[in-house]
């Protein structure tokens, strides 16, 4: 082989390489969420397990050397489950009778007492 041929070759070993420990990180931030679905509801639990699920099982939209795919349904499902997280904390923080703010994006869907 050439010395091109060898360069294109650890240049793509290297990229796979990336991308396999970003999308490990991933997960594993994932992961570490779970300790939180307890109060996600069941959008959060679909979210986690789907997005488990869709990284280990061998069919794939791209092939298995290429993992952006999975990295963006990790990255997808790390983006929703920490809305949720801060959904349900803001709601937690938010005394009954305390006024609320003019600048909550919630307020005109919320009904008026």
């Amino acid at each position: 082989m050439s010395r091109e041929a060898w360069v294109l070759v650890v240049i793509a070993g290297l990229l796979a390489t990336a991308t396999l420990v970003g999308a490990v990180l991933l997960a594993i931030r994932v992961v570490r969420t779970r300790r939180l679905l307890t109060g996600l509801g069941a959008g959060g639990k679909v979210a986690f397990y789907g997005a488990l699920i869709y990284t280990i099982f061998p069919v794939d939209l791209l092939p298995d050397p290429i993992y952006l795919d999975d990295m963006g349904v990790l990255a997808g499902a790390l983006i929703y489950l920490t809305r949720l997280v801060h959904k349900r904390r803001a709601a937690a923080l938010r005394l009954p009778g305390q006024p609320e703010s003019p600048s909550d994006p919630d307020r005109a869907r919320r009904p008026v007492p």
